[in-house]
């Protein structure tokens, strides 16, 4: 598969790196080009599918230099977060009543976004064994046919399907985006970032 990643930091590569590894076809898009990158417009309309890596205060203007006609039709797996990290204390840009994964949507509205990925480290994102346990990753999004392709790659990513959890349309992105609050603060109690959540039923 044709796939574009927009952004080039430590999820942006965690990701580029496993699709390429995977065989699929990457270009990974940046504010500048060179060095194996290009501009967020050849990116996005390189894929049949796009990543939305992007820190979350620069996601909306990235995605609008990708290009609403770039994203049409697409899935756009939005792995971004809300988090504010200028002050003395995490914060989020955006909470309780909306959340960045609808705000995408709203900005690209032609585009069948999925918030997937974004409530763990990003080399547990694309290596779930790294972590022994049924821990799970979480999709959201209004599409079905689209939630499917996600889950589908998840798959490849060796995220078995009894621990990827549906909730719902993209309303559930805010849950996920919140959820990143309690995930930072719990990293030094953890002994680091990487650890999971599981769900015991």
């Amino acid at each position: 598969m044709r796939i574009g990643v927009l952004g080039t930091g430590m999820v942006g590569r965690a990701i580029s790196g496993k699709l390429a590894e995977l065989g699929h076809d990457v270009q990974v898009g940046s504010r500048t080009a060179g060095e194996g990158k290009v501009p967020f417009a050849e990116a996005a309309a390189h894929g049949e599918l796009v990543f939305n890596c992007t820190s979350g205060r620069g996601a909306l203007e990235a995605l609008a230099a990708a290009g609403t006609d770039n994203l049409a039709g697409k899935t756009l797996i939005d792995v971004s977060n809300p988090l504010d990290m200028s002050g003395d204390r995490p914060a989020l840009l955006v909470a309780n009543t909306d959340s960045l994964g609808e705000q995408i949507q709203r900005a690209v509205p032609e585009a069948r976004v999925v918030k997937a990925l974004n409530t763990m480290n990003c080399r547990l994102m694309v290596d779930p064994a790294a972590v022994p346990g049924d821990h799970v990753v979480f999709v959201a999004g209004d599409d079905e046919p689209a939630k499917a392709e996600v889950k589908a790659l998840l798959g490849e990513f060796g995220w078995p399907s009894h621990r990827v959890i549906d909730l719902g349309d993209l309303s559930g992105a805010r849950s996920m985006e919140m959820y990143v609050m309690l995930w930072v603060r719990m990293i030094p109690f953890a002994g680091g970032p990487m650890f999971n959540i599981a769900v015991a039923r």
